[in-house]
């Protein structure tokens, strides 16, 4: 039996490489053919005010190769991460990459996580990533924490997604998608959204539909660029 001893040693030192590793292997070999969209992005790089990448949590793999492109030419990329010791692994590959781990669930601590995640964006000037689903589903269902995010820093909402020709899919809540090598890869981005001061529940809700709808048709649009190539 594994002691907890090294097992915390596994998850704080092994595991982070073995990811980065197979990242790197992913990232390196498979063809971005395309990205859709690109264009949508420049006003917000050029303003440097933050924005809120959103993407469905399954869509990790290519949502944070975009993340780091868009490091690279100057937006300050973070990502919410459990405080838990089951974070600590995401937070030291999130660091590795040189963004920002803010370390805060969604589910346990909800309304400091919110809070963490204002600061971010409005002292630190933090683009956070928000996956729209996570962390436990249901799968495809555009939770309302992005949108309320988006109210409290006038900050607007960057909806993406991707598809791959060839992947594996995990048996998790979110089927994970995991592009294997030498696949193809295409990225689609959507129009910044700017969300209402002020929303009803009926309001605030059919902006969640809208989201969701936005992500599932740019999945989409990226399915069917790549069947043409």
């Amino acid at each position: 039996m594994i002691s907890r001893k090294k097992k915390k040693k596994f998850t704080q030192n092994i595991a982070p490489f073995l990811v980065r590793l197979l990242l790197n292997v992913i990232w390196r070999t498979c063809n971005v053919v395309k990205i859709q969209g690109e264009y949508n992005l420049e006003p917000l790089i050029k303003s440097a005010h933050p924005f809120i990448p959103v993407y469905w949590h399954q869509h990790h793999v290519y949502g944070a190769y975009l993340m780091l492109k868009l490091k690279k030419r100057g937006v300050n990329i973070g990502f919410l991460i459990s405080p838990s010791s089951d974070g600590d692994m995401s937070a030291k590959i999130a660091q590795k990459w040189g963004t920002v781990a803010i370390r805060g669930s969604s589910t346990r601590t909800g309304a400091k996580a919110l809070r963490d995640l204002y600061l971010a964006i409005t002292k630190d000037k933090i683009s956070p990533v928000n996956t729209s689903d996570g962390p436990t589903g249901p799968i495809h269902v555009f939770k309302p924490g992005a949108i309320m995010l988006a109210q409290l820093t006038k900050s607007e909402l960057v909806p993406i997604a991707y598809a791959a020709s060839r992947y594996w899919q995990l048996k998790s809540w979110d089927k994970f998608i995991i592009p294997r090598p030498f696949s193809k890869i295409v990225i689609s981005i959507g129009e910044p959204v700017r969300i209402e001061k002020t929303l009803s529940e009926d309001e605030l809700n059919k902006t969640c539909k809208l989201m969701q709808s936005m992500l599932l048709k740019l999945e989409f649009s990226a399915r069917k660029e790549l069947d043409k190539s």
